[in-house]
């Protein structure tokens, strides 16, 4: 008599690498279906994709070299030649707003990277710990948000002096209360949660609760406002610009542009339709984007 022995293979355990693959593939899928399913959003991603491309791109995609200048073909009309005409100094108008869309990404990745961190950090440190700490942080972040954000940018711009880096400084310090006030909002509902008093029970510290349990449930917000955001940095951006305290000449940046087509805007209009169409196109791009990753992130929404 003899005993046979079946051996089966062992499943997987619902915290397996595998299953926890699985589970984000299906819940990329499903943001992906939802986005997808908001036309307004889906355009807004296309706009800011090709923006990319272009900024990307851009040595293949101008015409003409943005920076020469041609005298005899100064304030040409829209033609084969020069798709949306000439400036005053005979420079191609679309080949500088392709260079330019470089300097408006410049400046949003780099204010995104400043805003995002610092606004985070306080809004979870204040909403955590509360007291004396949440007093004097609030109190801070009233004192920038009592001011119009471009008359502090220009505020600071005015004291560290024209240029594109310090027009980046100076919307990023005037960029970050909101983030800080959202997250610091989304943390006072979090800390009393049963997780975080269970955690605190075990002995965690206050950094590990702060970094592994309550900036990620911040994150998701804090994205969507981000990504929002980044049309009022378009418009302040280009706002200093025009004042000639952002990109100095002759960096084709679209703010500087429109200043400098303003004197001949009644008999050239293309000077300034052109890049004023190319901010206006942009920031709607990330409102509607914006929008639609709100939708996505919200844990509330269906």
């Amino acid at each position: 008599m003899t005993a046979t022995m079946t051996i089966t293979a062992p499943k997987p355990a619902n915290g397996s690498p595998q299953s926890s693959a699985q589970a984000l593939r299906q819940n990329l899928a499903r943001s992906l279906k939802k986005l997808l399913r908001n036309p307004l959003s889906v355009a807004g991603l296309l706009v800011i994709l090709g923006l990319l491309l272009v900024a990307a791109f851009a040595p293949w995609v101008a015409t003409h070299n943005p920076l020469a200048q041609d005298l005899a073909n100064t304030l040409k009309a829209p033609s084969a030649e020069h798709w949306f005409g000439t400036d005053e100094y005979g420079r191609d108008i679309f080949s500088r707003l392709v260079y330019g869309s470089r300097v408006t990404l410049y400046i949003i990745s780099l204010v995104t990277v400043i805003v995002g961190p610092v606004g985070l950090a306080v809004g979870v440190v204040s909403g955590y710990f509360g007291g004396w700490i949440d007093t004097v942080f609030m109190r801070i972040t009233d004192i920038f948000v009592s001011f119009p954000g471009l008359v502090l940018a220009l505020a600071f711009v005015a004291a560290l002096g024209p240029g594109l880096d310090h027009a980046v400084i100076a919307i990023a310090l005037t960029s970050w209360p909101p983030i800080a006030r959202l997250a610091r909002a989304e943390t006072l509902s979090l800390r009393r949660a049963d997780y975080i008093v269970a955690v605190q029970l075990q002995g965690a510290s206050s950094l590990r609760i702060l970094l592994r349990h309550v900036t990620p449930m911040c994150l998701s917000s804090v994205v969507v406002r981000l990504t929002m955001n980044m049309a009022g940095i378009i418009l302040t951006a280009a706002g200093l610009g025009f004042l000639g305290l952002g990109a100095q000449p002759p960096v084709p940046e679209w703010g500087a542009m429109i200043s400098a087509g303003r004197r001949y805007m009644l008999e050239c209009w293309w000077l300034v339709a052109m890049p004023g169409m190319a901010i206006m196109m942009v920031s709607l791009a990330f409102n509607l984007f914006g929008d639609g990753m709100r939708d996505v992130l919200d844990p509330r929404s269906e």
